[in-house]
Formats: structure tokens, sequence, C-alpha cells
């Protein structure tokens, strides 16, 4: 029997909103893997662990004679806290009510948009929270300048044999208000970050409410990586999400008649966080 003239079916929910989502994520994603200078990001299977290192070298010893037994320099490499990597689940459900109330578009789409916020401060808080783990410390400041030039040069002893490489600090915006009410300084927004590039020629400086007020957190964009879980393949078949290329981010829209309303669905597995723990320099303001 053909579909009444003028219904409304799933199709017009769906895949129109999912794949603008997907692409508006995607984006800020992206956007992201630029800020932190990670050049792509590496596919793992759901529950695969990710290790995180931590090296430490001894004293290197006084040269020898010619001949002469040549001493041992220790190297330790300690195992920190790994990172199980997981699909996460995200689900909103919006009512017949509201979208009689508002229309479609505001109460579908807008909080879709809304949802997509939640799950972007959700990869920040799992980076920063990987961030946390750092090892590396480095002299106490008596202000926000002094704290990354500090910083900066603990930076520059850890990676001395690293060749150059590119610093990129974290700070709370309430230490960089302090500092502003002597300066100006003109900033960019990434991924819900607002930052300055090449700030007091130090390297980039990426401020978030994250980061403890009175902390500077730094480490080099080399040692930064990103790895996700897909969301296609099997998972996207079964529960028909339009995803990326990569399957970085899957979502889907659908009916839920026992409740008359609309539910989306999305699926994401994006971690970045630092790959050598000492690598990342801690330290306080005014300690």
């Amino acid at each position: 029997m053909a579909v009444i003239t003028n219904t409304t079916v799933s199709t017009d929910v769906a895949p129109a909103i999912s794949i603008d989502l997907v692409n508006n994520l995607e984006k800020n994603i992206s956007s992201l893997m630029e800020l932190l200078g990670v050049t792509d990001l590496q596919p793992v299977a759901e529950g695969n662990t990710i290790k995180i290192y931590s090296t430490t070298v001894g004293t290197i010893p006084a040269q020898v004679a010619e001949g002469d037994e040549i001493p041992l320099t220790k190297v330790t490499l300690a195992e920190g806290t790994p990172i199980t990597m997981t699909l996460k689940k995200y689900r909103k459900l919006v009512t017949a009510e509201s979208i009689q109330k508002v229309g479609r578009e505001k109460a579908i789409y807008d909080t879709d948009r809304a949802l997509v916020g939640a799950v972007r401060g959700d990869i920040k808080s799992d980076f920063f929270t990987a961030l946390n783990t750092g090892t590396g410390t480095a002299t106490a400041g008596s202000n926000l300048q002094t704290q990354l030039a500090n910083n900066w040069g603990a930076m520059q002893v850890f990676y001395k044999d690293y060749g150059d490489v590119a610093p990129v600090h974290f700070v709370n915006p309430l230490d960089v208000a302090t500092y502003l009410g002597t300066a100006q300084i003109s900033t960019q927004n990434a991924f819900g970050f607002t930052y300055v590039e090449d700030f007091l020629g130090l390297g980039t400086v990426i401020m978030d409410a994250s980061v403890t007020a009175g902390k500077v957190f730094s480490t080099a964009q080399e040692n930064l990586r990103g790895y996700y879980v897909p969301a296609n393949g099997s998972v996207g078949q079964e529960f028909e999400l339009e995803t990326d290329e990569t399957g970085m981010v899957g979502i889907t829209h659908g009916r839920v008649l026992e409740r008359a309303s609309i539910q989306s669905l999305l699926m994401t597995g994006v971690r970045f966080f630092p790959e050598v723990a000492s690598g990342v320099i801690k330290g306080t303001i005014g300690a």
C-alpha cells in the first residue's frame, strides 16, 4: 500500500540531519587535531589499551681512556596508567509535544547541536585527565609569564635530543585574565578552546577552565597522539549510523513510537593524550 501523501517518514529526519551533524563534529575534531599538532587519528578496536610511558635517564658517567670499559648510563622506561579505548554512546529524546511547540528544526536539530557540544566537552575532559598524568616538573614562577618561561626551559632540557619541537602550553583563563590587566593579546578559537599562537615567543598557549587555576601544563605537539574506535563497520551497519569516511563519529535518528518521540543516537571513541608522561611539564604559579 502506498504511503499517504504528506506523511512525514523517517527519511525526513535522517539521514539529512545526521550527515550535517557528522560533518559538524568531524570538522570540530579536525580543528582540535590541527591545534594540537596531531596529523592523523589511528583506528583501534574496542577494548584495546594504549600505554603511556615515562622515561628517566640516570647520571652520564665521565668519559674513559682508550680501551677502558665504558660505564653504563641507566635509562628507565616505566609504564604509566594505560588508556582503555571505548566506543562512547550518547542518546537524546525529543517528544512530539516539543516538535509541535517549537518546530522540527529547533526541537531536533538545535538540541542535537547541544548534544554535540557535550560530546566535545567529554573529549576535552578525557584529554585533560590524560595530560594530568604528566610527570615532568618546572621551577615555580611568580606570575604567568615567568611560569611559562620556566616550563619552556624545562621542555628545552627534556627535548634537547629530539630536535626542534613545537611547544604547547595549557593554562586557566583566570591566570590569563590577570596578565590581560596589563597587556592586550589576540585570541583564536578551535574546538571550544581559546588559544594564542606564539605567546611571548614561547609557543601556543591554550586556555581552558579544565586546567586548575595556578597550574601550567606544557608539552611538545610531537608528544601528543590521537586514537579512535571506529563507529562504522558492523556497529554502524547494525544501528544504521551515518559516518564520515573514517568512522570517527556515527549518528542516527529514529522514531520511538511508544513514546511519540524522535531519538538521536551518537557514537564516538576519539581520544587525545600525551605519549610520554615525562614529556609533560607541570608548573605552579607563585608556589
